[in-house]
């Protein structure tokens, strides 16, 4: 086939909305022609580099940026925004010569993971798949309480650009049009249906390379080390770390236990300070962000991934602690409830804080008097990310998709090859 993907964000060796780009385009490649839109001006460099290193030859991408305002991405996550609103509609025009030249079979969006902003390539006369796109996930009310007036002014502001997006009538063109609507989770799914979406998928946008895997996989517990519990992520309101904090306070531990808080953000001074207040400061250990790599090794030393965030379509740290072997207690809520099974972890459900924060701290205590519990919830959590996170594994079920749309489907006039 010959696929045109659309991938604003799109940068090997990368986590986040920039590795979803490259592993999507970089997989699809292998068993098609492939053509990709993005911009120059974050990954170009180190995506040619890649390219030189480890050639593809069915992967073709095309560099673009506005012709005014180019660098405008760099003023603010306001005119970030508007930027990636505009390069959506350029990308429109250049795609339409491009399949006036080359005849694509199918179009689809991959990044940015959004799903309040529309893609205007949903009109060009060819199928059209848009996603994975997320952002349909909302802290649940009854925990703003815990949030600082900065935090609650965040919460106000994104959830009203996300109904004014769902408003927007390209975004619901761009839902309508689509043989295919890639949800990462059940909330975005709810709001791609309101907006008049007819098939919905949900599934998760994120994935690790085998190799990851297979690292992963050689992390080993050492039974004469103290239980220690680790949660990784950006210090933000609604990654819901207190929740962490005040669980381990209340959770049955060895009086040796701790718990490994790493990343950088706004909230660590609030943090440490509801550490402090909690009695457990000697315990728990506040780490800078680090590479990938001494992170992994962190987690090879921790009993389990505790990540109580509150929004998130994704949640890539979920995966690396199922790879690992370590269980994953989150809230049933966004990304990790989609990543994470009673089979592999604990989803604790998100009704208020008091009652969160108990289902966590039960999870904790479970975890840390019970080796085997822990272990078996690890061998499964390696296996569900080996067989449904394994970008090997999704490329081919990516494909597999596109094969069923193109042939299970009568293609209408509308969906037939300009020239």
């Amino acid at each position: 086939m010959k696929i045109l993907l659309s991938a604003y964000a799109c940068e090997p060796g990368r986590g986040t909305e920039l590795g979803v780009g490259w592993n999507t385009v970089r997989e699809v490649a292998k068993y098609h022609q492939v053509w990709v839109l993005t911009r120059p001006d974050d990954g170009r460099e180190a995506i040619e580099a890649e390219l030189v290193r480890h050639p593809v030859s069915n992967l073709h991408f095309i560099y673009f940026t506005l012709p005014i305002w180019g660098g405008g991405w760099k003023w603010g996550n306001g005119a970030f925004q508007i930027h990636y609103y505009l390069w959506q509609i350029q990308a429109y025009f250049v795609a339409r010569q491009l399949h006036r030249q080359i005849g694509f079979d199918l179009i689809q969006h991959v990044t940015f993971v959004k799903y309040s902003s529309p893609s205007f390539l949903s009109l060009i006369p060819v199928p059209f798949i848009w996603g994975p796109v997320g952002g349909g996930e909302t802290a649940p009310k009854a925990f703003w309480q815990d949030f600082s007036w900065k935090g609650k002014v965040y919460e106000i502001l994104r959830d009203f650009s996300r109904r004014l997006g769902e408003l927007d009538p390209f975004a619901r063109l761009t839902a309508r049009r689509s043989v295919l609507a890639w949800a990462t989770t059940e909330d975005t799914a709810r709001q791609l249906s309101q907006m008049g979406a007819k098939n919905v998928k949900v599934l998760s946008q994120v994935a690790l390379l085998p190799e990851e895997i297979a690292r992963l996989s050689q992390s080993y517990i050492s039974s004469d080390r103290p239980v220690r519990f680790i949660s990784i992520g950006r210090l933000l309101h609604w990654k819901g770390f207190h929740l962490g904090l005040r669980a381990f306070a209340q959770a049955d531990l060895p009086s040796d236990a701790e718990y490994w808080i790493v990343g950088d953000g706004p909230e660590r001074k609030r943090l440490q300070i509801l550490a402090q207040e909690l009695g457990i400061i000697s315990q728990v250990m506040f780490c800078p962000e680090m590479s990938r790599d001494r992170i992994w090794q962190m987690m090879a030393d921790a009993r389990a991934l505790i990540h109580p965030s509150l929004h998130e379509s994704g949640g890539f740290v979920c995966l690396e602690a199922m790879a690992a072997g370590r269980p994953v207690v989150c809230l049933d809520l966004g990304g990790p409830a989609v990543q994470v099974t009673e089979a592999t972890g604990f989803k604790i459900p998100a009704i208020e804080p008091q009652q969160a924060v108990a289902g966590i701290a039960d999870a904790m205590s479970r975890l840390a008097n019970d080796a085997e519990l822990s272990a078996e919830l690890g061998k499964a959590g390696q296996k569900r990310a080996n067989e449904l996170f394994n970008w090997a594994n999704k490329g081919q079920q990516l494909v597999q998709c596109y094969d069923n749309i193109l042939n299970r489907q009568t293609i209408p006039h509308a969906y037939s090859h300009s020239s």
